[in-house]
């Protein structure tokens, strides 16, 4: 059953046919330039304490992005900086390649710095507008993946995936759908019983034909993944060009996903629910997280190694693919248990954490 347009993001914001099409919105109305995705960022003295979605590592230092545009830097984790950027936009993911970055997020927008993150420029703006006719306008990005200075890929809501070989110039959706899918059709009218509550059958959960697409990552072979909502997986071998989707032993939201040298993957998400693969998702494994929060970001170590990151401040460390996850909690300096929704693992130990309390640095005990 088709759904209703209205954008869900990505929590804290969350063999197949692929055909490639003309990217609507270019031919689309300019966005009012008083839209929040066309404003610049305001200066927060409290920004590294708000709402933040990713992180990234780069030789230039690690970069933190999240709601109101904001996009921070620091060489270690504990000084944050917020840099110059023209969107008010929520940025939900950053992604990095050859001393490049991209960030991205709600209204479609997508922003680029070509100098290691010290000034950024805006590549893609896409929010809703009632006088176009766009369907992805409004729809958010989740992810982003860069094989390269030149390649990337965005995904998000309603099955949104977006190409680029130009360093994000020029942008070109890229609509995966079964070949001869029909078009969409009005939804039925709701059927009650005779106490005025739905029926059974209206409660039951089908498979979407539109999955929001949550993360994305690419494997040491070269392989892509992509995991999304209600057991969505997706997997290609020729470089994006072609997906397939293939079977999930789980049917909730899966929100993010590790990659490691071979066909070595592992996705995590509602309810902590983890599940590691050899062979690129052809067979899985449960992995025992030993807690019921959800798994919101995470990191990929070297051999194997993971840390994982959720709700109520957990956050689940093991130093290699043979070793069991550690639970820990994190409590900040006011006692809260945050949501967290990414991490970087440091030399001494200790990991930076962000969330929606901001960022901080958290040595476990």
């Amino acid at each position: 059953m088709p759904r209703s347009r209205r954008f869900r993001t990505r929590p804290l914001a969350a063999a197949l046919l692929v055909l490639t099409l003309p990217l609507l919105a270019q031919s689309s109305p300019e966005p009012a330039k008083d839209d929040p995705s066309m404003l610049p960022a305001e200066k927060m003295d409290r920004a590294s304490q708000s709402l933040l979605l990713d992180i990234v590592q780069t030789t230039a230092g690690m970069f933190a992005v999240g709601e109101r545009g904001h996009v921070l830097s620091s060489n270690d984790g504990k000084a944050w900086t917020q840099l110059s950027t023209n969107t008010r936009s929520t940025l939900t993911t950053v992604a990095s390649a050859d001393g490049q970055l991209w960030a991205a997020g709600h209204d479609g927008v997508i922003v680029h710095s070509a100098d290691g993150g010290q000034t950024w420029r805006r590549q893609r703006a896409a929010p809703w507008m009632p006088d176009a006719d766009d369907p992805d306008q409004g729809v958010p990005i989740l992810d982003l993946l860069f094989t390269d200075s030149s390649n990337g890929f965005a995904i998000g809501a309603y099955s949104l995936m977006l190409v680029t070989h130009d360093s994000g110039v020029t942008w070109t959706r890229q609509a995966v759908g079964q070949p001869g899918a029909a078009e969409p059709t009005k939804p039925a009218e709701p059927s009650y019983d005779e106490t005025g509550l739905l029926n059974t059958d209206e409660l039951e959960l089908g498979e979407e034909s539109d999955p929001h697409l949550n993360a994305i990552a690419r494997t040491g072979s070269g392989a892509l993944v992509i995991v999304g909502e209600r057991g969505t997986f997706l997997r290609s071998r020729d470089n994006g060009a072609t997906w397939q989707k293939a079977s999930f032993p789980y049917q909730g939201s899966m929100f993010g996903v590790l990659a490691w040298e071979g066909e070595h993957i592992l996705a995590y998400g509602l309810r902590g629910n983890a599940y590691e693969s050899d062979d690129l998702g052809t067979t899985w494994r449960k992995l025992d997280t030993q807690v019921n929060a959800s798994l919101m970001g995470g990191e990929a170590l070297p051999n194997g190694g993971a840390v994982l990151v959720g709700a109520t401040g957990v956050v689940l460390t093991r130093k290699d693919a043979g070793s069991p996850f550690v639970a820990s909690t994190y409590q900040n300096a006011a006692g809260e248990t945050p949501v967290l929704s990414g991490a970087l693992a440091q030399t001494d130990g200790s990991t930076v954490l962000i969330g929606e309390k901001g960022a901080d640095r958290y040595q476990p005990k």
